[in-house]
């Protein structure tokens, strides 16, 4: 089966103007965190996170795919996705600093059973088999097949407009 539409007309619009209006919609922020062969950890943020299947289940997210980080997240066979609570976003900002030298640092954590660094007082985690991959535009989406999640019931942090907030109510 053929899921590829033809492609779309050239859009009227530059890439600053798409960045703009990406802002409005309002996203959780996640850190994904993974653990290497030599034992050491490394961790990103992210705020394109998203449920695919409840049976089985799947999430994605996606890295731009020039990241430094690309070859470590697409040659892992696990990883974390920590949903960040409203109080975490001096995490957010501390996993999303290119070339820290090691930003889990002062940072609590415990870990998986299969030894991934899931981040402490976290609103929910989900630890991923690393299912697949698809290349689309100048990002990869990766698919991760859920095979442990837990959660807090807290307020989640939200990126918005260039700010970040929080699902609380008032």
């Amino acid at each position: 089966m053929n899921t590829r539409s033809p492609r779309a007309p050239a859009p009227e619009f530059d890439a600053a103007h798409f960045r703009l209006a990406l802002s409005q919609f309002a996203t959780g922020v996640t850190v994904i965190t993974t653990r290497l062969a030599d034992g050491s950890f490394r961790g990103l943020t992210a705020s394109s996170f998203n449920s695919v299947s409840l049976a089985p289940p799947l999430v994605l997210w996606s890295l731009g795919a020039g990241a430094n980080s690309m070859p470590i997240f697409s040659g892992n066979s696990h990883y974390v996705i920590n949903v960040l609570g409203a109080e975490q976003a001096h995490l957010a900002q501390l996993f999303s600093r290119r070339g820290s030298t090691n930003p889990f640092e002062g940072v609590d954590y415990e870990l998986s059973r299969t030894g991934q660094p899931i981040l402490k007082g976290v609103s929910a985690w989900f630890e991923c088999h690393n299912r697949s991959r698809y290349p689309e535009g100048d990002h990869v989406i990766f698919v991760g097949e859920v095979e442990q999640c837990a959660l807090t019931p807290q307020p989640s942090l939200i990126f918005h407009d260039g700010q970040f907030g929080s699902t609380q109510t008032r």
